[in-house]
């Protein structure tokens, strides 16, 4: 293939890439909801550790583990933000919300 027919391939790689990821953040949301109304945790270590193993054992490259694990975290802190959006909306504060629980949790 020449140049154009891999950026057509990649073109389409996006498009279909752009629906998974909006689907997986439709779930994200649901268990935002989930979470908010059953009091749990925003952030969870232990899921996330299972998401990366999970990615481990799926990925047969040509991308190694530790650059898969990357995009995966930045996706992971992107599903973090629309949860804590669906138990806090923007603009409007939880009881007890500090700057630090900000930072660990987003």
């Amino acid at each position: 293939m020449d140049i154009a027919e891999w950026r057509k391939k990649i073109d389409e790689i996006d498009r279909k890439l752009v629906e998974l990821i909006n689907q997986r953040a439709e779930a994200a949301r649901a268990i935002g909801r989930l979470k908010r109304n059953t009091n749990l945790p925003i952030y969870e270590p232990e899921r996330e550790k299972i998401i990366f193993d999970n990615v481990r054992q799926l990925n047969q490259g040509p991308l190694n583990h530790q650059d898969l694990i990357a995009v995966y975290e930045r996706l992971i802190d992107v599903m973090r933000k629309i949860q804590k959006e669906e138990i806090v909306p923007e603009g409007s504060t939880a009881p007890g919300d500090t700057e630090l629980e900000s930072e660990v949790n987003d």
